[in-house]
């Protein structure tokens, strides 16, 4: 087998929030399996795509074509459940790695029902009427704020942070505070949505109250008042409403290998790190806090998932398979991630075969496979039930690959 197993060419992103030059995973993933490509220290690279995605399609080496002009013509490799559930030439998800210095904005993907509505009504805007659930598995150290806060947490903020009383106004956050459990969600959301529609010389002014007031303070109260993440928050977005958001939503700080799956109205943030990124095909991004880029505040608070929860329960877990193959599967059609650690060197190693197209990509260690030699960065497109026997695998060999989920 593997006559029909195809190396790729992923495609750079150089978003403002990348890492820049040498620091950046993105750069040198692809750096290490392009010689030729050179990395300029201050540029930042981002985000590096795989996939049939049509904005940035990935090239087939020694084809001369890109995956989704192989796809249209052999519709074939993507296996009949991708064919019969999402269309016979559509691969239904973008497997990225990205690598982050700047928080990304404070953000919500929209179901697909909403995603249709928000199509229909603003296609400039939402260019697509699809869903964007994503799931994202740490590579090194990644932070990231994801889902709102437990209830009491949030009470507690309201109760020793002056600002975000006068922010939001007393009368509702003294509702907030004295809320049972059965009320509190409709009691944080009107918190939270009066929060993000204040005047912007309102926010400026008490955030900057904040940032003095928070020098004075002893390093247990800094902590526990989130002071160093709000500072460092607005050092990259001054004065940005976005920088209190993180007295309701969870910090999260994952260490390699845990991941966080975001599903369809949650709130959430990436802040720092590089990490393995899978999604479903969609552009749908409701912004509202920590960017430059066009904000739906009315949008974003009427569709968040204001159930509190704890930072731990937002970390996803993947099934075991076998010794070496672990799979995160969520809740969703268009993708799951397949992790591949081998820790020892070995002669051969055969993956499992999946019922649907797949792209692997090799973080680190090395292997052969028929002519292609594998090294950190290289990636493949596999079809649909295809047996991949891996050869002269080295010591830490570690891989992913993105599936669907059918």
């Amino acid at each position: 087998m593997n006559n029909t197993v195809l190396e790729l060419s992923g495609k750079v992103q150089k978003y403002d929030w990348g890492k820049k030059g040498h620091q950046s995973m993105v750069a040198e993933l692809y750096k290490n399996v392009h010689k030729d490509f050179e990395i300029e220290n201050g540029t930042p690279y981002a985000e590096l795509w795989f996939g049939a995605n049509v904005k940035a399609p990935s090239d087939i080496k020694n084809e001369g074509k890109n995956l989704l002009e192989l796809l249209k013509e052999k519709p074939e490799y993507l296996g009949e459940k991708i064919k019969s559930v999402f269309g016979k030439e559509k691969l239904p998800f973008l497997f990225k790695i990205l690598s982050i210095e700047k928080a990304l904005s404070i953000q919500v993907h929209p179901d697909k029902e909403m995603a249709k509505q928000l199509h229909s009504k603003f296609p400039d805007v939402y260019k697509d009427n699809n869903h964007k659930p994503e799931i994202a598995v740490a590579l090194t150290p990644f932070e990231a704020l994801c889902g709102f806060r437990p209830y009491n947490e949030i009470k507690k903020f309201f109760e020793v942070i002056p600002e975000l009383g006068d922010l939001i106004g007393a009368d509702l956050c003294e509702i907030f505070i004295n809320s049972s459990e059965d009320v509190s969600k409709t009691a944080l959301k009107n918190c939270f949505c009066s929060m993000m529609t204040k005047p912007q010389e309102v926010i400026s002014r008490l955030l900057n109250n904040f940032l003095s007031r928070s020098k004075d303070l002893d390093v247990r109260e800094r902590e526990l008042q989130l002071c160093g993440l709000v500072e460092r928050l607005n050092s990259q977005f001054p004065e940005d409403v976005g920088c209190f958001a993180v007295f309701f939503l969870n910090y999260l700080s994952l260490n390699p290998m845990q991941a966080v799956f975001l599903a369809a109205n949650i709130p959430h943030a990436y802040l720092s790190g590089d990490c393995v990124e899978c999604m479903a095909c969609s552009d749908n991004v409701v912004r509202a806090g920590l960017t430059p880029k066009f904000k739906d505040v009315e949008t974003l608070c009427a569709i968040l998932n204001y159930d509190g929860e704890s930072a731990h329960s937002k970390l996803f877990l993947p099934q075991i398979e076998n010794e070496y193959i672990h799979i995160f599967k969520p809740p969703v059609e268009d993708f799951a991630i397949v992790k591949i650690d081998i820790k020892q060197k070995m002669s051969e190693f055969e993956l499992i075969p999946r019922e649907t197209a797949s792209i692997f990509l090799v973080i680190s260690g090395s292997a052969k496979l028929n002519k292609m030699h594998l090294i950190s960065g290289s990636s493949l497109f596999i079809p649909a039930a295809e047996c991949v026997k891996l050869k002269d695998l080295s010591n830490d060999f570690l891989a992913f690959q993105a599936v669907a989920n059918v």
